[in-house]
């Protein structure tokens, strides 16, 4: 056999599985502290969430709000934090989707 055998270096392997780790986390931080929104109503109501997901926020325009309709009020409440956690979602695609194929399969001579 021949030393080492084509193998990768394990240590070589270690250092890039806590450097992505690190990468993930510092990530995962990144998306915590940004803030993104959502509207309904054409801005009647508009929600802000973390990227992660964390509602901070919900402002309703005045002219939204008629007592003898509230059901409609809280179907553009729903939908502003519903458009709000999509575009967290997408953020969480766009700063975490490298990381995570990284971790599936970027690691050379794991057989993922």
């Amino acid at each position: 056999m021949i030393p080492g055998g084509g193998q990768p270096n394990m240590q070589q392997l270690l250092q890039q599985a806590q450097k992505m780790q690190q990468d993930l986390a510092r990530a995962q931080e990144e998306l915590a502290q940004t803030e993104v929104e959502g509207q309904a109503g054409g801005g009647l109501v508009t929600a802000t969430v973390s990227g992660a997901g964390e509602l901070r926020a919900l402002q309703i325009d005045p002219k939204a709000v008629d007592p003898e309709d509230t059901e409609t009020l809280a179907d553009l409440v729903v939908a502003a934090v519903h458009a709000a956690n999509e575009n967290a979602q997408n953020l969480q695609q766009e700063k975490l989707g490298p990381l995570a194929q990284g971790m599936g399969g970027g690691i050379p001579g794991l057989p993922f």
